[in-house]
């Protein structure tokens, strides 16, 4: 009991400090999870999040649901959906993601497109509402914010990716002139063979030291990934696994915080084809 109550407060404070600012990009899906977020080169559904050119892979309809429970307390529960469709225009999306509880929480609604332009390059764009609830006399705030991504196939091993979110520091309040963050993400992944992948990232809060990230996820055998990554400020250790079926992924995360512990997560993708990551001839 005593620990919650003292990690509750540490949680409180982060919450008001910044830690958790609004409109924050919070990173999605059990797979990225796993490599501690160094995703900027993946391509899934989860890119709707995190890079949106990754979308532009995606080549039948596919829906998900993604579940993070930070250091084990429900009243710091994030919770997402995604939707893909791809046409021959390119790929349309929709992802919804709700944070916190009914005294506080932040909501974001995005809608984007992403398109392949030949074999190496792809391009993603998003649209998104912002929504921050706190209780009491604090009331409600909204905003609107736009994120950008690209991927370029070097050769058939490495993958270079960048993304940034809400490049116009669009504000969420005048007290203080809060402003939605803005991020800059660069990475780049190496397929060492069919079976092993690494992926390092770099991202950049425009208010605070850049983050270092970097991941590893080994195809053990058909149906079975296993993932481990760590990252910096905080350091954070990750790992996690996959199992892919015919037509639904299940994939399962947990990072650690030295001080505040476990925060697990898992996400599942329904699809009509199995969806892999696709690299230039």
């Amino acid at each position: 009991m005593v620990k919650r109550i003292i990690l509750s407060f540490i949680i409180f404070i982060s919450i008001f400090s910044n830690c958790f600012a609004s409109g924050e990009n919070w990173p999605i899906g059990g797979r990225s999870a796993g490599i501690a977020n160094a995703s900027v080169t993946l391509n899934d559904l989860w890119t709707i999040y995190n890079n949106q050119a990754g979308l532009a892979e995606i080549n039948k309809n596919s829906a998900g649901i993604y579940y993070e429970n930070f250091y084990g307390l429900k009243e710091l529960g994030l919770k997402a959906g995604a939707i893909a469709i791809p046409t021959k225009y390119g790929v349309f999306g929709l992802g919804l993601s709700y944070f916190g509880y009914t005294q506080y929480n932040e909501n974001k609604i995005g809608i984007v497109y992403a398109k392949k332009f030949g074999n190496k390059f792809s391009v993603g764009i998003q649209l998104n509402y912002l929504s921050t609830h706190i209780a009491e006399d604090y009331g409600n705030t909204s905003a609107i914010a736009a994120e950008i991504g690209i991927q370029y196939n070097i050769n058939k091993k490495i993958k270079i990716g960048a993304h940034i979110y809400n490049p116009t520091k669009t504000k969420i309040a005048d007290y203080n002139d809060e402003r939605v963050p803005t991020i800059f993400k660069l990475g780049l992944s190496y397929l060492f063979s069919e079976k092993l992948i690494v992926a390092i990232e770099m991202e950049k809060d425009i208010q605070y030291n850049p983050v270092f990230k970097t991941g590893v996820e080994y195809h053990a055998v058909k149906q079975f990934y296993f993932r481990a990554g760590i990252s910096t400020n905080p350091v954070l250790n990750s790992f996690g696994f996959g199992l892919e079926f015919k037509n639904f992924n299940i994939d399962f995360a947990t990072t650690y915080h030295q001080t505040l512990g476990f925060t697990p997560q898992v996400s599942i993708v329904f699809h009509k084809l199995e969806i892999k990551e696709q690299l230039p001839k």
